[in-house]
């Protein structure tokens, strides 16, 4: 009976329960039917050990985990909260998390929840990282009648594969063995002997739904000698009738008997998909591939440099052509110069190919989806959606994850709105897991993922009869609810961007007689929606859709792991804040390296905000039309309250992308602030490239998302420029223009409308205009990389960029910039100190030249003894960044 109970243990029952229930009912999953109505819920575990599973048949173990947990700390070794892998002799250790409310058992001792962490195995840390030996054995081939080919079948390694965790391990390999390799006897004890084979339960079809076909056929064989059909997943009979109430019928689905055939089902459905998944991820890229090596570029035989008409020409820097020097390509790429074109053709016949794909995931994923433990299933639970096979969780982690992972890493709202089928299909299993109790605790789990493979060395005569060994390390990586909080940030910018540019709700006023009349006349009628284009109403069903999914989980997590486990779930998704303004201080780390990780996180989590930007009107002021401290104000005004369906779509796509692809380096960064009701209305701040003049220095920028947008680009001003009087850059005036192709000044790559973006541009200047030799970045002196000119210009940038783009931004830290200015000053206080001393030794004594480009050479290459306000500017920024240590 030992066995009868390990098979009830498993599904979900304690011991004592599993002994009585057996008593009284001969039949396995009769037994586990009345455990879950209810019956044995009186019962209580007695002072007899539990009894475990063990497998069974093969003497070969399992690969195990090569590293070891400690008990008890973040890094739990087992994730499942279903199972405890216990070891004979731990009964002492044995933490029983009973209820999130109820205090916690330990051993025969009761503890509070303070001593103990009741979410050790969920909410472990990402930084955690396993090592596993998985086998690699020769794969089998069976001829299976109906097939002309012979079907490959999946060995127990590949059964296994994927699984660190050494408890959900031993479950895979008993399930394998009992299916792969076991008799039993009919349970009508007429003798017989029933023989199961490989190929019934393990056999790779080509797609699920045959795999489903041919093992329906095998499923239920009749005893030749009694006649009564059995279970060949489970060995019981198939009983029609129980205490006078039929139970069963012949138009009863077989699929749904019993936990093992939940458990292979899920196991070899998902490795279908997983295996589908891959073979169309990496044909894709393949084909990507191929289309770039075939890329076809026009020239149109364009002048050598593209010259902006604004700048002038010294004799002492004529053009590479004029000087009689060989021509030189011009630098290409999407900042500057260079006309190329790319060569669009087949993307109709790439997406259609990619629509077929999804089609074809999607159905697989809801034919899988079908034996998921599913409490809400249509016409009633069965007795596995109640009492899963210990194996479902495995199988979800390892299996599921990938795919799920893959498909929520996809950081292009629009992209995803356009796959819609596929990932429909994604959320509905998403809240069908969240929905179970067993289930629902990996949505919480970091992902564990391959970080490499490693074949070991065979041992022996007979190297190769032997199943090769690889070692496998898995590392943590963000969970399955994490990583759609992501895309949740995505949506809710994406709705923002749709809902219009709706200027602020006035302030309510008293009401006159006829507002009142024609209110109350107004009553009873139904309000006209405002009417969006296809396409916008696409998108916003699909951003809505995600929404609800994410609502959907949590309400049943609350249900199912209780409001604290939400509580301590969320405060670990990232968030999209309102403002900065009460951030807490963010202090330094003890090393150089927690100091890059604070920054890291810091940065992170206020790289994206909504902000107040309008000026408040003056007392007594009739214009009802808000002011935006903004240099494009004239331009926000004229368009307050209008929504051009296509334009609000391509503002909800660009929000939607900078919300969570914004670029966050110690070495640079990128931040913006959109206002909170005008989403056209954007601040940016980008903090110079490390190796370069900039290094540091905060460079901002006004934007604007005008009439035409996405049809042409953003309007784009510079505004740290020393009130007009700093050039920066040959790109970069100091009047404030921006010279990019892509924002059509400058020659080159310019928009492409529908396909751009403003995230290209932030890129652009900060990769391409803010680089180490800016000097170069002047078409006529882009071959004097390395002369004096070069370095003397270069230090004239790090001249103005202490004074203007550090010290006086540091000084009057520009709105709404401020926190971020002062506490990406404060960590990086040590660097910058040192960043400084090295800029003193580098300079070259001369004075500020604010435009560089207007002068006279002589007067340019002339020395100059103002290196003193160099120094003193140097002094003065030292001791705004030691102040700024020193705050708590």
């Amino acid at each position: 009976m030992d066995s009868e109970i390990a098979q009830l243990v498993e599904m979900g029952a304690t011991p004592a329960q599993a002994r009585e229930a057996l008593k009284k009912h001969r039949d396995v999953m009769e037994a586990a039917e009345q455990i879950f109505s209810g019956s044995f819920d009186h019962i209580v575990d007695d002072d007899m050990n539990i009894v475990e599973s063990k497998p069974t048949g093969s003497a070969k173990k399992p690969a195990r985990p090569l590293t070891p947990h400690e008990t008890g700390s973040d890094d739990e070794a087992d994730g499942s909260d279903a199972e405890m892998d216990l070891d004979e002799g731990d009964e002492d250790d044995y933490v029983d998390y009973a209820s999130d409310g109820d205090e916690i058992q330990v051993g025969n001792a009761k503890a509070p929840h303070a001593s103990v962490d009741p979410y050790a195995g969920i909410f472990f840390s990402k930084d955690r990282r396993e090592e596993v030996i998985e086998m690699e054995d020769r794969p089998e081939f069976f001829k299976i009648p109906g097939f002309n080919d012979s079907i490959k079948i999946m060995s127990q390694s590949e059964f296994m594969s994927g699984c660190p965790e050494g408890g959900e391990q031993g479950f895979l390999f008993a399930l394998y063995n009992q299916l792969a390799n076991e008799t039993f006897k009919c349970p009508t004890t007429c003798g017989h002997t029933f023989k199961r084979n490989k190929a019934d339960f393990f056999a790779i079809y080509p797609d699920f739904a045959t795999y489903v076909q041919q093992l329906r056929k095998r499923i239920r064989p009749q005893c030749p000698d009694c006649t009564r059909e059995v279970c060949l997943a489970c060995g019981e009979g198939i009983s029609f009738e129980r205490n006078g109430k039929a139970v069963a019928t012949e138009a009863d689905d077989p699929m749904f008997h019993c936990a093992n055939l939940q458990g292979v089902l899920l196991g070899m459905g998902l490795f279908m998909l997983e295996n589908h998944f891959t073979a169309q991820v990496d044909s894709t890229r393949n084909q990507d591939t191929r289309n770039a090596k075939r890329r076809k570029v026009e020239d149109k035989a364009l002048p050598m440099y593209a010259v902006d008409p604004e700048d002038e020409y010294d004799d002492d820097h004529p053009t590479a052509t004029a000087a009689g020097r060989p021509r030189r390509s011009a630098p290409g790429g999407t900042g500057y110069a260079g006309d190329v074109k790319e060569d669009t053709t087949g993307q109709l016949q790439a997406m259609q190919a990619q629509s077929e794909k999804d089609a074809k995931i999607a159905k697989m994923l809801k034919e899988i989806r079908e034996y998921l433990p599913n409490l809400k299933r249509s016409g009633g639970g069965r007795t596995s959606d109640y009492l899963p096979h210990p194996t479902a969780l495995a199988h979800l982690r390892r299996r599921f994850n990938h795919v799920c992972s893959t498909l929520l890493r996809n950081d292009s709202l629009s992209d995803m709105s356009d796959r819609s089928t596929l990932y429909f299909e994604l959320f509905e299993w998403l809240e069908t897991i969240s929905n179970h109790e067993s289930l629902a605790s990996m949505m919480a789990m970091p992902i564990m993922v391959v970080h490499s493979r490693q074949l070991r060395p065979q041992e022996g005569s007979s190297k190769s009869s032997n199943p090769r060994e690889r070692l496998v390390i898995y590392e943590g990586s963000s969970g399955p609810r994490e990583l759609l909080e992501a895309i949740v940030i995505q949506a809710q910018a994406a709705i923002k961007g749709l809902e219009g540019m709706q200027a602020k709700a006035e302030e309510q006023k008293e009401m006159t007689e006829d507002e009142k009349r024609m209110t109350n006349d107004d009553k009873g009628k139904i309000k006209e929606k405002p009417v969006h284009a296809d396409e916008n109403q696409k998108m916003l069903t699909f951003c809505r859709r995600i929404l609800a999914t994410a609502a959907a989980i949590d309400k049943s997590l609350r249900e199912t792991k209780g409001e604290a486990f939400v509580t301590r779930l969320h405060a670990s998704l990232p968030k999209i804040r309102q403002s900065s303004a009460e951030d807490p201080i963010v202090k330094a780390g003890q090393t150089e390296e927690e100091t890059k990780q604070r920054y890291l996180e810091w940065a992170t989590r206020v790289r994206f905000e909504y902000c107040d930007l309008s000026i408040p009107p003056a007392p007594g002021s009739t214009d009802d039309n808000i002011n935006y401290r903004f240099v494009f104000n004239n331009e926000a005004r004229l368009l307050a309250g209008s929504d051009t369906p296509k334009r609000s779509l391509a503002i909800a796509k660009e929000l939607a992308i900078l919300t969570t692809n914004l670029p966050v380096a110690w070495d640079s960064s990128v931040f913006l602030r959109v206002d909170e009701a005008r989403v056209d209305i954007v601040k940016c701040l980008i903090f110079g490239p490390q190796g370069t003049p900039y290094e540091n220095g905060c460079f901002l920028f006004d934007i604007f998302l005008g009439a035409q947008y996405n049809n042409g680009p953003p309007s784009v001003k510079y505004l740290t420029t020393n009130g007009g009087q700093y050039r920066f850059n040959p790109n970069l005036y100091a009047d404030g223009k921006v010279c990019l192709s892509l924002l059509g000044t400058w020659s080159g790559p310019g928009w492409v409308a529908g396909k751009s973006t403003l995230l290209q541009v932030l890129i652009s200047i900060q990769s391409m205009i803010l680089v180490e030799e800016p000097y170069i970045n002047e078409p006529g002196w882009a071959t004097s990389a390395g002369t004096p000119q070069s370095r003397a210009y270069s230090a004239n940038i790090r001249r103005m960029v202490v004074h203007t783009a550090m010290l006086g931004n540091l000084k009057n830290p520009p709105e709404p910039f401020e926190n971020v200015i002062r506490t990406h000053f404060k960590l990086k206080a040590k660097t910058i100190t040192q960043q400084l001393d090295t800029w003193l030794e580098m300079d070259d004594g001369r004075r500020v030249m604010g435009d560089f480009h207007g002068l006279a050479a002589e007067n340019r290459n002339q020395p100059s003894t103002s290196s003193s306000e160099f120094k003193k500017h140097v002094a003065e920024l030292k001791e705004y960044l030691a102040a700024l240590e020193k705050e708590d």
